[in-house]
């Protein structure tokens, strides 16, 4: 009989799947840094734009991507209760390597131009949005349930280490010869569907008989909507990062604010991540066990106050510590919260609900870039960021007072119904 495992690198699927993510991750985080510098840049020197207009081209990129996300969430959630999970995320990632490689072609043949890039942006939202679901609903299947606030931070650590190699990767990358970004995404995301096949094949708990797909679909939302807890998690991200995050600026203050050129763009886009990834790294082997929902709330506030110093900041070394600042409470609230929705939803439910928690985190990050840019436009890229700083900082004292249970949860502990339901599902049949 074999030991119980006391860690998830212990157990080899694992080990799989955070090598998986992590290489994901790393592709498209390169990718990312480099679209936005190449749409905010060919505005500005191929189109004229002023840095205004520029900053709003920024934000409309953020909405195409939104986009598919919003149109597709309902069939990636219902595909990852679906189908065999496992292979739904190695078919997402492959589409989006098509698409990194297409940008490299692009890029390398010099014909970008604004439609097109909004265009491969749309496309690789589609494939992120089929991804996210499926990968996060993988991970409560490999492990035990004692251990998964344990591999959500390990999870988090593949991700945040890989949000900070990514971006400085693609700005250094970019520097050295433009395509080579995307040649390096290809072969990333290439090498994270190889590490998915030796995983144990995932397939999902059956739906509710006789239901229509698209009522099946609509039970993810359904089932969030009516248990307010998750509504409150789910909610506080969204609505904080909207109005909060500061990325989208981020080309704006490298280009022609702080003016550090695509190297220091890939280290603003990383410098986030260092603090995220240090604080997930604590976490992995000192979990958070009392009072995690007010420790989340006040993560929230500590997140919008550091978005106003970094908009206020001049200096380039004081921002890049300003942002790894915001990465590590941002990391504190993700942590909470993700455990929180993974532990607090029966594994049926887990795919649909994760492709909801998908929504607002894309709604965030995506929208949130347009709201950055239609801001700037208006108020200018210092004002946007310092004005959206102080609304994360209402929205978390908000919050607290429209979802008490938020700041009265103690522990992780899954709610009796869904203890009975894993009972219940383990039972032989």
């Amino acid at each position: 009989m074999s030991p119980t495992p006391t860690s998830p690198l212990q157990i080899p699927d694992f080990r799989f799947y955070w090598l998986a993510r992590f290489f994901a991750v790393l592709a498209t985080m390169g990718m990312v840094v480099i679209i936005g510098y190449q749409v905010y840049d060919t505005a500005r020197a191929d189109y004229g734009m002023s840095i205004r207009q520029a900053s709003l081209m920024l934000g409309l990129l953020g909405a195409v991507q939104f986009v598919p996300l919003a149109l597709l969430t309902p069939v990636a959630g219902w595909t990852a209760d679906r189908f065999e999970r496992r292979t739904v995320a190695r078919c997402a990632n492959a589409v989006d390597m098509l698409v990194a490689l297409t940008l490299g072609l692009v890029t390398y043949a010099d014909v970008l131009s604004l439609p097109l890039l909004f265009t491969l942006a749309a496309l690789h939202g589609v494939a992120r949005v089929f991804v996210g679901p499926s990968m996060s609903a993988i991970a409560p299947n490999i492990v035990p349930p004692e251990l998964l606030p344990k591999a959500i931070a390990l999870s988090s650590i593949a991700w945040q280490s890989a949000s900070v190699a990514g971006p400085a990767l693609g700005g250094f990358l970019y520097a050295v010869g433009t395509p080579l970004p995307y040649w390096a995404a290809t072969a990333l995301m290439g090498c994270a569907i190889l590490l998915l096949t030796p995983v144990r094949r995932i397939m999902p708990p059956p739906m509710t008989a006789n239901l229509h797909p698209i009522r099946q679909m609509i039970e993810g939302l359904t089932f969030v909507r009516r248990r307010r807890f998750l509504l409150g998690a789910i909610t506080l991200d969204l609505f904080a990062v909207l109005l909060g995050g500061a990325t989208a600026m981020l080309p704006v203050f490298a280009r022609d604010i702080l003016q550090v050129g695509t190297e220091g763009l890939g280290l603003m886009r990383g410098a986030p991540a260092i603090g995220a990834a240090l604080v997930a790294g604590l976490f992995a082997f000192r979990p958070l066990h009392h009072n995690v929902g007010i420790k989340m709330l006040w993560s929230v506030a500590a997140f919008g106050a550091l978005t106003v110093a970094f908009g206020l900041s001049s200096n380039f070394l004081l921002s890049l510590v300003i942002l790894a600042l915001l990465g590590a409470a941002d990391m504190l609230s993700v942590y909470v919260r993700s455990s929180l929705v993974q532990l607090h939803t029966p594994d049926m439910m887990r795919g649909r609900v994760s492709a909801v928690s998908g929504l607002a985190i894309s709604a965030s990050n995506e929208l949130g870039e347009l709201q950055s840019g239609l801001a700037a436009a208006l108020l200018g890229p210092v004002g946007a960021v310092v004005a959206g700083g102080a609304a994360a900082i209402g929205i978390a004292g908000l919050w607290s007072y429209l979802f008490p249970e938020l700041r009265r949860a103690r522990t992780f502990d899954p709610p009796p119904e869904v203890l009975a339901q894993a009972v219940e599902q383990e039972k032989p049949a």
